[in-house]
């Protein structure tokens, strides 16, 4: 993976406040930590940094340009407005060259699906150790060939060199499903309806059993009066 230079200052405003400032300035709030060091809130251009995400993936492995030298970063957080989609802050985590870390790969699917078959894919990412300058972006899992009932499992998958599984080997990636049939799609439709129960109409006899409730009700206030009112023997 190619390491992207991307420029960092100090960050001196917290709080929502300072973040919201960094941000309308086009920069996005974030902390560095790693390696036993305190951590240290840097701004990093908003631009530069997404430019690098779509190049790179989540695992961008980031040359940070300081005031006092440079650091190699990788994204450990990315929190997201979850209306608006867009970055607002970020954690980074320090790295080294030569050091080994542990990172969830994306897992990308190719080929088609066997005829009368229905792709199930149960992970989306595989978890995985590599050299921090040795990332790779993504992995890919090919289908072809797979019948009804195969499966393809994370000890399968074939790793780029250097790159040593960590999620469980016996964990099902991928699985062809059979696809259910017009017939029986119709009958799920049909038992889902069948257990709708519509609502009762308001009718008279509801408006009565109302009506009856109110007047049992002032009865009783009734009863009430009459015993409070009545004379002391």
């Amino acid at each position: 993976m190619p390491e992207v230079r991307i420029a960092a200052e100090p960050r001196t405003e917290f709080g929502k406040g300072g973040a919201r400032r960094t941000r309308r300035a086009g920069k996005l709030p974030a902390v560095l930590y790693g390696h036993g060091t305190d951590p240290r809130h840097i701004s990093v251009p908003t631009r530069d940094f997404e430019h690098a995400l779509r190049l790179e993936g989540a695992n961008v492995l980031l040359d940070l340009q300081l005031e006092d030298g440079s650091e190699l970063a990788l994204p450990k957080s990315i929190q997201r407005d979850p209306v608006r989609g867009v970055i607002e802050h970020i954690d980074l985590i320090l790295v080294r060259r030569g050091e080994r870390i542990t990172v969830d790969i994306q897992v990308n699917i190719v080929g088609e699906v066997a005829a009368g078959g229905l792709l199930d894919q149960q992970f989306t990412t595989l978890s995985v150790s590599a050299e921090a300058t040795n990332i790779p972006t993504s992995i890919e899992v090919s289908i072809d060939g797979l019948e009804i009932g195969d499966a393809i499992h994370a000890g399968q998958v074939k790793l780029p060199d250097g790159v040593e599984l960590i999620a469980d080997p016996e964990a099902s990636v991928v699985h062809i499903l059979a696809a259910p049939t017009a017939e029986e799609m119709e009958a799920e439709l049909d038992t889902e309806g069948a257990g709708v129960v519509e609502d009762e109409p308001e009718g008279e006899a509801g408006e009565g059993a109302e009506a009856g409730a109110e007047g049992g009700e002032a009865a009783g206030e009734g009863g009430a009066a009459d015993e409070g009112d009545a004379p002391a023997e």
